[in-house]
């Protein structure tokens, strides 16, 4: 007796009655007081409407099967892209002239194409403006890379934006619609600015790389070309174009082997002196001289001023010296010389030779661009022996999608088999599965209303949201079957399971929607690059937490018929019968 008045007079105390308790709390405690009232309130409300849903079960249970079944077709309009863009305020445009266009001259355009670009983005947001014009001086940098830039007739601009910048895309796409108007003859394209699409376009300048091989190069080059005009009207597909050129103009010199010998030269005697005259002694006889006075050596190359070799009859009275030095004559003694054409540069692919075809994407997502180009593939005909090879972030992109998925599906058995350890059954773990359809539909409505796509991000999103969603449903089910095996019906456990378990399975969802919110908002520089990964969990867990309180305590009333086996209290029941018959 004494204790029930000690416990009454507690209550009395907590609840502020009888001993103006309430007045001396403080505000945090008042506040916790009205949470818990309006909190109780909404319970009540939750019961009630449980209730309703067991009474049409059947219906329901239907129509949420039905919706998410349906949901799975948002994945065709979603789109996939390997990882989402940066907007890093960069821009690296490749500008690139008619073939064998001379350096000096290519320098002109870049002055054109630069006063063109600070015409389009307004002083007060452009920062720099920086030209790489033409190839390297050293081969070292072209031995260790495959970069863009094939002659001096191309190069690349890099434009830097300052903070709190328009958006970048915008820029690029005023350029190009810009620059092809005010420079037809000129071809452009952007690549990847920032450090993160460089990596994941593995180099290359586009995120799409349509390889066409064969052993016949022109056959290839056709096709290629072919190709080249169809992706080109895709939508979503920009910045287009060959990347090889097979068309710069050149002067064949044709040395006359029988008038060399004649004079006492050798064809290579021949190279070398042009080599000499026209890049200079440093490519075929290196030296070096070391000043005495402060120790550094000094490059020493011997060439002929570019501003005499001007005419045919110019480069013809090139002197041409034999090996020995005892020799010399003028290069129209024992040589012809015609104008021809070459290509500018020469690629093979497991010895083959290959011709690239890059596209870039812009408002599209790159799976669906690269659907398409595979239909445009199996269009073209192909002549024999010619092959094509879509490569770049499109064949990464693929192959990591494939991992996560089946990653995923792995992860969700392996869940599985261990919870049928865990509960010695087959049943609770698959009534526990059942959230998670309603997790991958809120997963794709939250990408498909915020515009976002599916991605490496995303994908780790949608599995974080799963494991919760598994988590709270298995607080349902563990005291659905505790509730049952005290002697309640299914339908009263799950009632009672839901009504009780509807604290945790709000906390912990909410808790985890609230710290994704800023990651799904794009908060902070670089962003964008986490924002699906937010976006999916929040999405998944706001429909997954409704299938926990209301799908799976129905599926509960239709699977588990009968009360769960208590192991545990079976084990010591038969224990005590065993020492009692002792």
């Amino acid at each position: 007796m004494a204790h029930h008045m000690l416990t009454g007079e507690i209550e009395m105390y907590q609840k502020g009655e009888g001993g103006h308790a309430a007045e001396s709390e403080g505000v945090i405690w008042r506040i916790h007081h009205a949470f818990n009232r309006q909190f109780e309130k909404m319970r009540n409300i939750y019961r009630r409407h449980l209730v309703w849903a067991f009474d049409h079960r059947g219906v329901l249970a239907a129509l949420f099967i039905v919706f998410c079944v349906a949901t799975m077709g948002l994945g065709l309009l979603v789109g996939r892209d390997f990882f989402p863009y940066v907007d890093s305020g960069q821009m690296r445009l490749h500008v690139r002239a008619p073939e064998g266009t001379r350096i000096e001259e290519t320098e002109r355009i870049y002055a054109g194409v630069e006063a063109e670009i600070r015409r389009l983005i307004p002083a007060n947001q452009l920062r720099t403006i920086v030209d790489n014009i033409g190839l390297p001086t050293s081969g070292i940098n072209l031995a260790y890379g495959d970069i863009a830039t094939i002659g001096s007739s191309d190069g690349v601009i890099l434009i830097a934006l300052r903070e709190n910048h328009d958006p970048t895309q915008e820029y690029e796409r005023q350029l190009r619609d810009d620059l092809r108007e005010k420079f037809p003859q000129e071809t452009f394209f952007f690549m990847a600015a920032n450090i993160t699409n460089q990596i994941l376009n593995f180099g290359i300048p586009s995120p799409i790389d349509i390889q066409v091989l064969g052993r016949n190069a022109k056959a290839t080059f056709a096709t290629a070309e072919e190709i080249s005009r169809r992706v080109a009207v895709i939508p979503g597909a920009v910045d287009v174009h060959l990347r090889q050129e097979m068309t710069a103009p050149v002067v064949e010199v044709n040395v006359d082997r029988t008038e060399a010998n004649q004079a006492g030269l050798t064809e290579r005697d021949v190279a070398n002196s042009m080599f000499i005259s026209l890049s200079s002694s440093g490519q075929v006889a290196p030296n070096q001289w070391l000043n005495p006075l402060n120790g550094v050596s000094y490059q020493i190359s011997v060439q002929t001023p570019q501003y005499r070799i001007d005419s045919f009859d110019a480069l013809r009275l090139t002197p041409i010296t034999g090996a020995t030095g005892n020799t010399t004559t003028l290069l129209k003694n024992v040589s012809h010389m015609r104008r021809s054409s070459l290509p500018v540069i020469v690629n093979h692919y497991n010895v083959q030779p290959v011709f690239d075809v890059y596209a870039n994407i812009d408002r599209r997502d790159l799976g669906g661009v690269a659907g398409d180009i595979d239909r445009v593939l199996q269009k073209v005909k192909l002549p024999a022996g010619v092959t094509t090879k879509v490569r770049g972030q499109v064949e990464t992109m693929e192959s990591s999608f494939i991992r996560l998925g089946l990653g995923m599906l792995f992860a969700i058995l392996l869940v599985y088999l261990l919870m049928v350890i865990n509960f010695q059954s087959w049943l609770d773990p698959f009534i526990i599965l059942m959230a998670i359809p309603g997790a991958l539909s809120g997963i794709l409505w939250m990408l498909f209303l915020t515009g976002t796509t599916l991605n490496v991000p995303s994908l780790m999103g949608c599995i974080m949201a799963i494991g919760v969603a598994t988590a709270n449903s298995i607080l349902m089910v563990v005291f659905a079957n505790d509730e049952q095996s005290a002697g309640k019906s299914a339908r009263e456990a799950a009632i009672s399971a839901g009504y009780t378990r509807i604290r945790p399975v709000i906390m912990t969802a909410l808790a985890m929607i609230i710290g994704m919110a800023p990651m799904a908002l794009a908060m902070g520089e670089g962003g964008e690059q986490n924002a699906p990964l937010g976006r999916a969990v929040i999405g998944g867990l706001i429909l997954a937490t409704f299938s926990t309180l209301f799908f799976v305590p129905i599926m509960y009333s239709f699977l588990r018929t009968k009360a769960p086996v208590n192991l545990d209290r079976q084990i010591e029941e038969e224990y005590h019968e065993g020492e009692q018959f002792a």
